[in-house]
């Protein structure tokens, strides 16, 4: 036992040996910062409850945009870095039907069909965009080497971008607040706000229908079977084009729903609202396992959990001024450690037999 001990020990690289001094010295670090966080009492019982569904409300809006990233990479192998616009996009069109659509008795008599109407209309739009980009900016590029689509995908981005600006402008649009999602609910101690408890609960749908859809129907098993060999999808008669578009008018569909909710939640969206929640929701696709659908669902809410509790819990505890205007330090340092303790993610990426 000891001589294959020591024998693992010899076998060590200075690489290795580097990173698991960043692995003791973070679990170190977050020990005594969260030791003197919570003993200090500078938070209630309370506080830390509520910071707790914030950041699971923050982090479904997360988990839907990065259920388009994951769907994409796991078909064409690429992260389309223009899906944060698709989810401004939805955001924003929400906007534009819900800012009329208030000033009429329907917003405020029929709330829950007002907000359908608002959450279909972000759909078509996020939808519509994203099958758009497939068909325009990434079909003609799809045998090009990688970096191709990667670079074309950052040119749609910002097209996207100055587009909806010069569109509706570049100053920030403020949702309409709906009646019936004023106040909170009290749920095993814990304050939800209404706002949150929707966005939570469309997550959870949203992943549990696209779950049903991915692995119950036909269209489903067309898309699984394309992930895992297009050409021999193609000989099956799978129609990879058409599935393929499909992939991204699930991910768009998603994107709208999350722009929606971003909107209620936070109150406002602008032409640029999709970028850093863009980048957020790439970082919880990786964090939960690039390619796992349930991954990008666990890696969103873990992200927006670590985001809103991490600073008040850890800096603040070793003495770091203005902790939480560091969380997206934060949320990215988490990033880099999960990937040094487990490289693949939280639920790991989801590899076919081929590549493995």
């Amino acid at each position: 036992m000891a001589d294959t001990f020591i024998k693992r020990v010899r076998r060590l690289t200075a690489i290795d040996i580097f990173l698991w001094v960043v692995r003791i010295a973070a679990v170190v670090f977050i020990v005594i910062g969260s030791v003197s966080s919570l003993t200090s009492g500078r938070l209630s019982a309370q506080q830390w409850r509520d910071l707790f569904v914030f950041g699971i409300a923050q982090g479904s809006v997360y988990a839907l945009i990065a259920l388009g990233y994951t769907m994409v990479y796991g078909v064409l192998r690429f992260i389309n870095f223009a899906h944060g616009e698709v989810f401004m996009v939805g955001g924003m069109i929400g906007y534009v039907v819900a800012s009329p659509l208030s000033r009429t008795s329907l917003w405020t008599e029929q709330p829950i069909v007002s907000l359908a109407i608002v959450l279909l209309a972000a759909i078509a739009a996020s939808t519509g965009v994203a099958v758009l980009l497939e068909r325009v900016a990434y079909r003609p590029l799809r045998g090009a080497p990688r970096l191709v689509p990667f670079i074309t995908a950052i040119g749609a981005s910002f097209f996207l971008q100055y587009a909806i600006a010069g569109l509706f402008g570049t100053g920030f649009k403020s949702y309409p607040s709906i009646e019936g999602l004023k106040g909170n609910l009290e749920f095993a101690g814990f304050r939800v706000l209404k706002t949150q408890a929707l966005v939570i609960g469309l997550s959870v749908l949203a992943m549990g229908l696209l779950y049903l859809f991915i692995e119950r129907t036909r269209a489903g098993r067309a898309i699984r079977a394309v992930s895992e060999d297009q050409e021999t999808a193609r000989l099956m008669g799978i129609n990879v084009d058409r599935t393929i578009s499909m992939v991204f008018a699930v991910g768009g569909a998603m994107a709208g729903v999350a722009g929606v909710m971003y909107g209620i939640v936070f109150g406002q969206i602008y032409f640029f609202s999709g970028f850093v929640p863009g980048i957020k929701a790439f970082t919880a696709a990786v964090l939960g396992g690039v390619g796992n659908l349930g991954g990008a669902f666990v890696g969103g809410m873990t992200l927006g959990g670590v985001e809103s509790i991490g600073p008040s819990l850890v800096l603040t505890g070793l003495g770091i001024p203005s902790a939480n205007q560091l969380k997206d330090v934060f949320a990215f340092i988490t990033l880099v450690l999960v990937l040094i303790f487990r490289p693949t993610g939280i639920l790991g990426e989801r590899l076919s037999e081929e590549r493995v």
